[in-house]
């Protein structure tokens, strides 16, 4: 197992925000959640049962690390046999639906926490100041354990993708 603690210090543009929800810990069950789907549908936890999930967790699609974090993501991913990536921000689905088709990259699963923030709150990763999600990535291993846990310190810093990929590896197997 892997993990980065959050630190109540996350900062924006360099300036501390402040997080709602509790933070989620390496080891620990991975909290339920529910978010929209492209077509407005509901996606919870439960509906990828059984599988590795990557949650990449980002604010906005429309910016530039958002964008090479999706893409990236979804690109190494999809080398890894039993793997599934999911892209959550609390962007609409029609700007999720509209980036994937810029960005042509038809098989990125893009989900949406506009509606109650249900995945921020659980993961502890609602920006109070902005009602965005902030930078973070977890790994959930097919029983649902949280296998890896990044709170990324500065929002508008990458991931580290190594780290999440290899902790995805392992818990594919």
């Amino acid at each position: 197992m892997t993990a980065t603690s959050r630190s109540d210090a996350i900062t924006f543009q360099g300036r501390p925000v402040t997080l709602l929800g509790p933070p989620a810990i390496a080891g620990a069950p991975a909290p339920a959640f529910t978010v929209l789907a492209a077509d407005f549908s509901p996606v919870t936890l439960d509906s990828s049962a059984g599988q590795v999930r990557i949650l990449s967790a980002v604010p906005s699609l429309d910016t530039p690390v958002c964008d090479q974090q999706t893409r990236r993501f979804h690109q190494e991913a999809s080398t890894i046999d039993g793997v599934t990536v999911l892209t959550i921000s609390a962007d609409l689905p029609f700007a999720q639906r509209r980036w994937c088709a810029a960005a042509d990259l038809p098989g990125v699963q893009t989900l949406s926490d506009h509606r109650d923030l249900s995945f921020g709150h659980a993961y502890g990763l609602v920006i109070a100041e902005f009602r965005l999600l902030a930078r973070a990535v977890f790994v959930v291993d097919a029983d649902d354990q949280l296998t890896h846990v990044q709170y990324v310190p500065e929002v508008g810093q990458e991931p580290d993708y190594e780290a999440a990929l290899g902790a995805a590896r392992k818990a594919a197997g």
